[in-house]
């Protein structure tokens, strides 16, 4: 009965890491455009955007989206789903293998550890909340949002990585002689660190879709933290890669259903105002003069 669970759970999560995943260099783009400015006239005006106001009550209605997924798939879900599926089944098939390559070739476990440090909850729940009181503090409504969508991700992704932990019983690849058979004591799969960093990952660079730098460094940072578990002798590679999966195809699932599209739009974004307590921060930079600085405003 406990292994039927644990399977239909592991399953329902698959098919929705799976129905969520797509090449990234392809991806470049949120679901829909931003609303054109000729349409702004009938907009809700950004200054009234507050994403953080239905935060518990979005983590419920994703909890349900994410486990009840398998009963909303379509023909188009299967493009990735059935890849992901195959590829997933083929690593757990080989976990033994690689797992012992690594041992055989040496780790990394110093330098491992380090890296994986960033994928710890604490120091993504961190980076989520820069960006929600950097949002606050520069009345950057994008900023904001990224910090709301980012903990509800990372909250999502995490009750979803718990509950396949508990449901698998996965060893890691230091215990039972590096088998890692599934159903019987451990919480190896999937991997948490590959899947926390990758929900706040992935929010940032939906987010920040058109700055390259962020986008890239943003997976770059998801893939560093998640391969050094598997350098490190942390995880097999199936558990980095459906961690991975599942991190990014929450965080992708959460800005597509909260983004507010507005944010996009320039002109639906209004101008940042000052208070007492906090001033306006107007950067400056001429790069034919190279020359930059900066100017302060308060309102008193």
């Amino acid at each position: 009965m406990f292994k039927s669970s644990a399977m239909t759970a592991f399953v329902s999560v698959l098919l929705f890491a799976g129905s969520h995943f797509s090449v990234l260099g392809q991806d470049t783009a949120p679901a829909a455009s931003p609303t054109p400015a000729t349409s702004t006239t009938n907009a809700k005006p950004a200054r009234n955007i507050s994403p953080e106001k239905h935060f518990i009550k979005n983590i419920i209605h994703d909890q349900t989206s994410i486990w009840t997924s398998p009963f909303g798939l379509n023909a188009k879900d299967y493009k990735w789903m059935v890849p992901f599926g195959l590829g997933t089944a083929a690593l757990i098939a080989t976990d033994r293998h690689t797992s012992a390559w690594v041992d055989r070739n040496g780790g990394l476990p110093v330098v491992s550890k380090d890296v994986s440090w960033a994928g710890k909850a604490y120091v993504t729940g961190g980076v989520a909340g820069a960006f929600y009181l950097a949002g606050l503090a520069t009345h950057d409504q994008r900023a904001r949002e990224t910090g709301v969508l980012a903990a509800e991700a990372l909250i999502d992704t995490g009750i979803v990585t718990q509950v396949l932990k508990f449901a698998t019983q996965r060893p890691r690849p230091n215990a039972d002689n590096g088998h890692g058979r599934f159903f019987t004591t451990g919480n190896a799969f999937p991997s948490g660190h590959a899947s926390t960093v990758w929900s706040v990952a992935t929010v940032i660079a939906y987010e920040y879709h058109d700055h390259p730098f962020i986008r890239y460094g943003a997976y770059a940072g998801a893939i560093a933290v998640s391969m050094s578990r598997y350098s490190g002798r942390n995880h097999f590679l199936s558990d980095i890669v459906v961690g991975s999966a599942i991190g990014f195809g929450v965080g992708r699932f959460v800005y597509r259903k909260h983004h507010v599209k507005e944010i996009d739009d320039p002109d639906a974004v209004p101008t940042r105002t000052t208070t007492k307590l906090m001033p306006t921060i107007v950067p400056y930079y001429d790069r034919r003069r190279r020359t930059y600085g900066g100017s302060l405003a308060w309102t008193f």
